[in-house]
């Protein structure tokens, strides 16, 4: 009995596969009649789920952020780096916002001050990492300085003005007792509605 790789065969010219040459003619009927190669991805699909086919895999879909209409495999690209109205975080203060504001905001951001701690000046947020390191060069040439350090500053330590520390735990915290507020304030308002429909 001879093996079945070394039957001769013959190439279906549907679907492009090789297939036995006894079964040829069996098989093109029953592919030309079944199958469809589709226009995008060439693979061979059932006729019957071919728009489904074309749909799921190669329709444009829309950005679920900013609906903006794209081809299916470069969506993720899209909503990961792209995308508009994708959340972004400030480099300054790590708020999250759209991408879209995220410019805008830092540029305000970016110009809040803050006290240097080794030379005691205010230093805008968008200089301070240059500063740092300017200050620290400053601060290791002059360590051996003759500067006179009166007894007074000495024992005070570098003068500081109160700083303003809205810091992350305290919006939160805002935001969690806007939103008691507002939950309260309804529950009171719909029973005093519903006191007064009584009578």
């Amino acid at each position: 009995m001879a093996a079945v790789s070394d039957q001769a065969t013959s190439v279906c010219t549907h679907c492009d596969r090789a297939i036995p040459s006894a079964n040829i003619d069996l098989h093109y009927a029953h592919c030309s009649r079944n199958l469809e190669r589709c226009k995008n991805c060439l693979d061979m699909v059932p006729k019957t789920l071919a728009e489904e086919h074309y749909l799921n895999t190669h329709a444009p879909v829309a950005c679920s952020l900013c609906s903006e209409t794209m081809e299916r495999d470069i969506l993720d690209i899209h909503r990961d780096e792209k995308c508009p109205k994708r959340m972004v975080t400030c480099e300054f203060c790590e708020f999250p916002l759209p991408a879209i504001d995220l410019a805008e905001h830092q540029e305000v951001c970016g110009n809040r001050t803050e006290l240097c701690h080794l030379c005691n000046k205010y230093v805008r947020l968008r200089e301070r990492y240059n500063h740092e390191d300017s200050c620290n060069r400053i601060q290791e040439n002059s360590s051996g300085s003759s500067r006179y350090v009166r007894p007074v500053e000495r024992d005070e330590g570098p003068r500081r003005r109160p700083q303003n520390d809205f810091s992350r735990k305290r919006v939160f915290f805002t935001i969690a007792i806007t939103g008691i507020a507002v939950i309260l304030g309804s529950i009171f308002f719909q029973r005093k509605t519903d006191l007064s429909n009584l009578q």
